[in-house]
């Protein structure tokens, strides 16, 4: 890929359409969209926006299920300059209401028109069934302009908006295209939602960079997968660790040995099931690491040593480093230009000295290999020792009979907090404790033990661990 003086995606984009028009881009069960189609659509989307009022700068929610008429529209807001704010379609009508309160867009695509009520907002479906306005100029947006507002998932608090530029999209494209060596032959099969920076940012955006085919799915389903996996041009796969365990249940498992690459993100992946696909599928899956305020961060190499309970080495263009306490901070050309209208949030967010501070705990033993032990705001406090969740639950894992679990820390009147483990699946309590026992020191070991049918997690199988604690 020939960087040549082009600074933002859109631009990228549509000459790599003008380059080779003919070349798939984009695929259901039934349809297939060429560089052609796709450049010809999204331009006139762009017009069909622009002639509802909408100019570059405006902010536009996109709440909807995923279908081509959805990617289609994505792409020619980017275009238009306009600014993204992606919305999970089955949010609560109260995290609707925030989203539209702090970001006051002009208008939102949804399938769903009655989650976004009243006159002040114009509101349509996300094939853009309205007259296109006149032309427009398209992929002219300056890098430093604000490209996508996500928010961050809420496990820990209100959701906050993180603002992407235009650059720090391209600068996190360009370094997954680079370091998983993306090409124009690859195809990934694409179950994930769109409106979370694993599904839409690195699935989709990174992609139409790479000038790679998108086999897109509504939804994610074993089936679906696997007889897209199975399809001559698939190569790559994308998913959650919960995606992996499912499909690794299936008796067509195997089938997943044919894509050149598995990569997991989004929720830490247990060493267990790591070593499940390794067996199963012949390769190590890569595990990766961003969030929403810095795209991807940190990954396995494809060429070199996968590691078990790492997330891998920082991607080309990101320096990371360590507090004296783990904490892990970060800065590059990929990272969120700050919090939407919150400069609290910003003053909190960054160091003096321009690093951002995740708020997860690291150790970088030899080999660089980043290992995530947990985040700061999960710390568990008992009797004045300090206790991650991650390696309690990287231990209790292991036991016969655990198909899920979380550790978090409750409130009591002795300790301050006491560590407590809610349990999925049959294992006995005698088990885990001896366990715990046998691989923690006694102030981490559960002092509770809770059984629950399922854990609380987020559409990107993120454990809710607030939703364990009492209100």
């Amino acid at each position: 890929m020939h960087n040549g003086g082009v600074t933002t995606l859109p631009l990228a984009w549509a000459r790599g359409w003008a380059a080779d028009p003919g070349r798939a881009v984009l695929l259901t069960d039934h349809d297939l969209w060429s560089a052609h189609d796709v450049a010809e659509q999204t331009a006139v989307r762009a017009r069909r926006l622009a002639g509802l009022g909408v100019v570059a700068g405006d902010r536009v929610v996109v709440s909807a299920r995923t279908t081509p008429h959805l990617v289609l529209a994505h792409v020619a807001l980017l275009r238009l300059g306009a600014v993204v704010v992606p919305v999970n379609p089955a949010a609560a009508p109260r995290e609707v209401s925030h989203v539209v309160k702090v970001v006051r867009p002009v208008a939102a695509v949804t399938d769903r028109p009655d989650r976004f009520p009243g006159p002040e907002l114009l509101v349509t479906t996300p094939d853009l069934p309205v007259l296109a306005g006149p032309d427009v100029p398209l992929d002219h947006a300056p890098p430093g302009a604000a490209a996508l507002i996500g928010f961050t998932s809420g496990t820990t608090g209100a959701p906050k908006g993180a603002v992407h530029t235009h650059a720090t999209l391209l600068a996190g494209c360009r370094s997954l295209v680079t370091a998983w060596q993306w090409t124009p032959q690859d195809r990934l099969v694409h179950a994930l939602p769109l409106f979370h920076v694993h599904g839409l940012g690195v699935g989709l955006y990174a992609s139409l960079l790479a000038g790679a085919s998108v086999r897109l799915l509504d939804k994610f389903s074993v089936d679906a997968v696997l007889d897209a996996v199975s399809e001559p041009e698939s190569t790559l796969f994308f998913g959650v660790p919960t995606m992996y365990d499912r499909l690794l249940r299936s008796p067509r498992a195997g089938e997943l040995a044919r894509l050149r690459l598995l990569v997991s993100g989004s929720a830490p992946l247990p060493p267990e099931l790591f070593a499940r696909i390794e067996r199963v599928t012949g390769s190590a899956p890569v595990e990766r690491y961003g969030m929403t305020e810095t795209l991807m961060l940190t990954s396995n190499p494809v060429d070199g040593a996968r590691r078990a309970g790492t997330v891998g080495l920082p991607l080309p263009g990101v320096e990371l480093r360590l507090t004296s306490g783990g904490q892990v901070e970060v800065r590059g050309p990929n990272v969120f230009e700050g919090y939407w209208e919150d400069a609290d949030a910003d003053r909190a967010a960054f160091t003096t000295d321009g690093w951002f501070r995740t708020r997860d705990v690291g150790e970088l033993p030899d080999g660089g290999y980043l290992r995530l032990v947990g985040r700061s705001s999960e710390l568990i406090i008992t009797g004045g020792f300090n206790v991650y969740p991650r390696e309690v639950e990287d231990v209790l894992r292991q036991v016969d009979g655990v198909t899920d679990i979380a550790v978090v820390g409750l409130p009591d009147d002795e300790w301050g907090e006491v560590v407590t483990a809610f349990v999925v699946g049959r294992a006995s309590e005698a088990d885990l404790e001896a366990a715990a026992e046998a691989g923690l020191s006694p102030y981490k070991r559960p002092r509770v033990w809770q059984r629950l049918d399922a854990l609380p997690r987020n559409a990107m199988g993120k454990v809710e661990r607030r939703r364990l604690r009492p209100a």
